[in-house]
């Protein structure tokens, strides 16, 4: 008798939220690198007591709960306890405590030695949401990390990535070591709330992910000159702020144009001052597609589009790279074995790819057989306190994984 009971995940889900949120906007604080994600952490480690599990950090500061089985073939299921600030309930704990689950009944069900070893993984840092580099742990551990290219990044207060990581006891050059985890893995899970609106709009609670979308992201620096607001007159200006809010419109037309996505999501002005003409903007860019070739293509519309802006301004401007990822494509069979455990716990499904970021993608390109599974978003809103997802959808979400996870046991079994 299966032993997984779907109502204490979301027991747990409630009572880290009561752990972990802003007591005035009740989104999630969990930060990484911080203390409150620090505190979740310890509090994941203590749910897992009475398993007989050997849990270590890596050298990249992921966390991993491994169950020893027959055989060293891995199947892993993964992902994360950190939020963006002022987040939603679900995002990434849910994929970690549903995980759980899964291990506990496992455990169960084959007396603490089931027919492959089953690992639980909360990766380090997957929002980005503090230095700006998503996927952090997970790319440490794919060999898609470059210790000189993140190290000096900063966040808001000045506070280098480096010392952020060594005040956790990770040591940004040892962060590739991480690698070895994955050298016996045979199959990747992850389930995830969907952050969008796609099921909600199809009335489906459930959906087996096909691939997560390829990113650009760059920083962009548009340089005018700073002038009084009251005596320099309008043909006169070289405002730089003119030049990315004519940016930051473009890029509508050109992500409708290759059916992708483009956001303009941070914008700062120096001096900063209702008197002062703007000097320098500074903008991020972001832009996603599950084609290479068209993500490629909005990328050079858009730096067209603001040397243009930036010569009708009268402005220069300086582009650099923050972050780029190309578009992944999940395992066929595993894609496959996902959508039927959707269907046979929900009736129906549906495959959709996945436009936020996860670090599953990273798994995959580390050559990991690896699929996702998607949960519906109410309103479709995520990274947001009013994130939320049905109690029933959540409970079926579990029996899904769960399902996906016997299911791959079988194939992990079958493979030569």
């Amino acid at each position: 008798m299966s032993t997984l009971d779907p109502k204490r995940t979301v027991e747990e889900l409630k009572e880290l939220r009561a752990l972990t949120s802003d007591p005035n906007t009740g989104g999630a604080m969990r930060v990484a690198w911080t203390d409150t994600w620090l505190k979740a952490r310890e509090w994941l480690r203590e749910k897992t007591k009475g398993l007989p599990l050997e849990i270590h950090n890596d050298e990249a500061g992921n966390t991993w709960y491994t169950l020893p089985g027959k055989s060293k073939k891995a199947l892993i299921i993964g992902g994360h306890m950190d939020s963006v600030p002022n987040g939603g309930w679900l995002d990434g704990c849910l994929n970690v405590l549903a995980g759980l689950e899964v291990l506990r009944r496992i455990n169960d069900q084959y007396h603490g030695e089931p027919p492959v070893t089953v690992r639980l993984v909360d990766w380090a840092d997957e929002e980005g949401a503090r230095f700006g580099r998503s996927l952090l742990g997970s790319s440490a551990c794919s060999g898609n990390f470059d210790p000189d290219l993140e190290r000096n990044r900063t966040d808001k207060d000045g506070i280098r990535l480096e010392e952020a990581l060594r005040r956790c006891g990770v040591e940004i050059d040892q962060m590739t070591k991480s690698r070895k985890e994955l050298k016996n893995a045979a199959a990747y899970l992850e389930l995830h709330i969907e952050q969008g609106p796609v099921l909600e709009s199809m009335k489906l609670p459930l959906g087996a992910v096909l691939g997560t979308f390829g990113v650009e992201r760059h920083a962009i620096k548009f340089i005018g000159q700073a002038a009084h607001s009251g005596s320099t007159p309008m043909d006169k200006r070289r405002d730089a702020l003119a030049a990315a809010a004519k940016l930051a419109l473009e890029i509508r037309p050109i992500a409708n144009k290759y059916g992708g996505v483009c956001t303009v999501g941070s914008c700062v002005t120096k001096p900063g001052i209702p008197t002062a003409v703007v000097g320098e903007c500074d903008i991020t860019l972001d832009q996603r597609h599950l084609s290479a070739s068209k993500l490629k293509r909005m990328l050079n519309d858009a730096i067209k589009a603001s040397k243009r802006f930036a010569k009708e301004e009268k402005c220069e401007v300086q582009w650099s790279t923050i972050w780029r990822i190309e578009p992944i494509l999940f395992h066929k069979e595993l894609v496959k074995l996902c959508y039927d455990a959707c269907v046979e716990v929900a009736g129906k499904a549906h495959k959709l790819p996945s436009g936020p970021l996860h670090d599953a993608a990273e798994v995959a390109r580390a050559g990991v057989p690896t699929v996702m599974m998607f949960v519906q978003s109410l309103r479709g809103i995520s990274h947001n306190p009013i994130e939320d997802t049905k109690i029933e959808h959540i409970e079926m979400s579990v029996r899904a994984l769960d399902r996906l996870a016997d299911k791959t046991i079988e194939w992990i079994l079958k493979q030569k």
